[in-house]
């Protein structure tokens, strides 16, 4: 970045200067909170948002979606709000309560949104449900799960056509409505959308809306799973609405100009519906869905979207921006489309590897002049979702943040960690109807147990952050005694293997060594294979010899960095068949499982570690 760029950047900060209160306690723990104090007061619930750009600015755009001629449909504030008027006064009449909410089984649509919007300004639950439990599932089970739990008494599906196996599947465990999205066709026993918008009774919704308090459960979400049985998390008003209290106090960049969003987060996970999708509103902005995902088959919808829409800001996972650099670096009209209005990325879900920061970096400075800020954050479905924040400019990838302001963070020595706890008012009130649970998730003082661990950039200066640290549950010891920290060694990994690794989950449970299984990123691979043709098989190109000597030459590479046994994997298996999201090995927000992955591929584990290695399996010792 050049010196007259740098000095502009400076005078007009973007966020907040961080700032880190620290308690210490005798027994190691450590209390830290957010320098900058969360009011007593601020909106009392989602919908006055609504009402607010309603009144202000209804003219301007909030929703849009392609349409079946590939058009934008545009929806905007004013419009939204009569529909949602309309939609909560057929609601209203549903006998619809926390005990009987409304249940989303589509994608991100217009529709949903209205929906979601509509049952809560009435203050009735609404729940968005992972499509993947619906329509990748066979047996159904975890939807089934779901439904019985909620016992809902409003199902909305679209195309409905499209959820019929999984609506069959569940009829015998609710007694509600199943309504037809508007792209459905024509199914018996469903109620098509366009009924729901028939006559306002305004009177009557602005009544409920009158009536709804902070502490009105506002969603179910429920959890990925990747811990657990999934669990329908409490969403209150006042979670959602102190988190982007919190979000006002340090992105005071959101005020200058209503946030553009090309957004394909799923808005059953807390990320993409509770961060993404409420400061889009709370703010009077933009909200563009992208029908295309960071997978193969779907990444050239988001480029065609990116290539028409010029985002002010970009939130995605770290598995995107691995297939997005490559098409940034190969398309100028892309990448100058994509950065000409960016204010900065924010990546989530998982740590960045460090060669992808660096890729967004340069190819933002080759287009702008400058180079682009890296921004993060952590929390959880039961936080809000933010705990930490990550609003100034990190050192390095994988810098979560500090405290959010209004919520502690209380850091607990265990074992060679800092488990972290969280405690304000972000924090959810439990889990639907299941108290044991929900009593053994807090510890004596109130705090959330979320299971994560974390560390300090530098614990001399605190406002420099922290670092994700891994889920404490994740960590093993080799038999040597050993820990290993699986979430760091995993992103090391990435960074050394690149960019043959996509993804990797580690092994090495009750082993003398550590391994990896290497999901490879197949057209990266292919680049390194010009002795094959364009359309080799899979299987080929893994076992090619230029894609084995660049992955021993990453292992190589961590083995000589001298950390010992617990830093580098002595074994690694490129494995053909890609991570299943109806196994559960990969999240909605696009992140690896790795207990899932463990547990569905123990035979590859125990081929990995076989006494005398098979020849696919890439080993460490002699390599150059």
């Amino acid at each position: 970045m050049n010196m007259l760029n740098e000095i502009t950047e400076l005078s007009r900060p973007m966020f907040t200067e961080p700032l880190v209160l620290i308690e210490a306690r005798a027994d190691g723990t450590r209390i830290l909170r957010s320098g900058i104090p969360l009011p007593d007061t601020y909106a009392r619930c989602v919908g006055e948002w609504l009402e607010h750009w309603a009144r202000v600015t209804p003219e301007r755009m909030f929703l849009a979606q392609r349409g079946a001629d590939g058009a934008w449909i545009e929806v905007s504030y004013g419009e939204a709000r009569q529909r949602v008027v309309r939609i909560a006064s057929w609601l209203l009449g549903q006998n619809l309560s926390p005990e009987r909410p409304v249940v989303m089984l589509s994608d991100n649509a217009i529709e949903h949104a209205l929906l979601m919007l509509a049952a809560m300004h009435i203050g009735v639950p609404s729940c968005a449900i992972s499509s993947g439990n619906s329509l990748l599932s066979k047996d159904h089970a975890k939807l089934k799960g779901n439904i019985e739990l909620l016992r809902p008494g409003v199902i909305y599906a679209d195309p409905v056509e499209r959820f019929l196996p999984a609506i069959e599947a569940i009829r015998h465990l609710h007694n509600g409505v199943v309504v037809a999205g508007g792209g459905s066709a024509r199914v018996d026993g469903t109620i098509p959308f366009a009924e729901l918008e028939g006559e306002a009774n305004e009177a009557a919704v602005m009544s409920a809306f009158a009536r709804i308090t902070p502490d009105t459960i506002a969603k179910f979400l429920f959890t990925s799973g990747s811990v657990g049985t999934p669990k329908a998390v409490i969403n209150t008003q006042r979670m959602m609405c102190s988190n982007q209290k919190a979000k006002e106090l340090m992105w005071p960049v959101l005020a200058e100009e209503p946030p553009v969003l090309m957004e394909w987060l799923p808005w059953s996970h807390t990320f993409g519906s509770n961060h993404n999708f409420n400061m889009v509103l709370r703010w009077g902005g933009s909200l563009y869905i992208d029908e295309g995902k960071p997978t193969p088959a779907q990444i050239a919808r988001t480029v065609a979207n990116l290539k028409e829409v010029s985002p002010t800001v970009y939130f995605n996972v770290p598995r995107a921006y691995d297939m997005l650099v490559p098409l940034l670096r190969e398309d100028k009209v892309l990448r100058d489309n994509f950065f000409r209005r960016l204010k900065f990325i924010f990546y989530a879900g998982a740590a960045l590897p460090n060669h992808l920061w660096s890729a967004l970096e340069d190819l933002s400075e080759e287009s702008t002049g400058k180079r682009i800020l890296m921004v993060s954050s952590w929390g959880a479905t039961e936080t809000g979702p933010m705990a930490t924040d990550c609003h100034f400019r990190a050192v390095r990838s994988g810098v979560i943040g500090v405290p959010v302001p209004g919520t502690a963070l209380k850091l607990v020595p265990a074992a060679d960690k800092m488990e972290v706890r969280v405690k304000g008012p972000n924090v959810f009130p439990g889990y639907w109807r299941q108290p044991d649970v929900t009593a053994k998730a807090f510890d004596d003082e109130g705090y959330y147990m979320i299971g994560d661990a974390v560390e300090f950039v530098d614990v001399v200066r605190p406002a420099l952050g922290l670092v994700f640290d891994g889920r404490v549950g994740e960590d093993f010891k080799l038999l040597t005694g050993t820990w290993v920290h699986v979430g760091s060694l995993r992103v090391a990994g990435i960074d050394a293997l690149k960019p043959v690794a996509q993804d990797i989950v580690v092994t090495g449970h009750d082993r003398d060594e550590i391994g990896f299984l290497v999901f490879p990123n197949i057209p990266e691979c292919r680049t390194l294979c010009p002795n094959l043709p364009p359309d080799a098989p899979v299987e080929q190109v893994l076992t090619n010899p230029p894609v084995l000597s660049r992955v021993r030459q990453g292992m190589a590479m961590m083995k000589n960095l001298g950390g010992g046994t617990s830093t580098y994997p002595a074994r690694a298996l490129l494995v053909a068949e890609p991570p299943s999201v109806e196994a559960g090995e990969i999240t909605d927000k696009g992140y690896i499982n790795q207990r899932a992955v463990l547990n569905r591929r123990a035979d590859l584990v125990a081929y990995l570690y076989a006494d005398v290695p098979d020849k696919t399996v890439i080993t460490v010792h002699g390599a150059v």
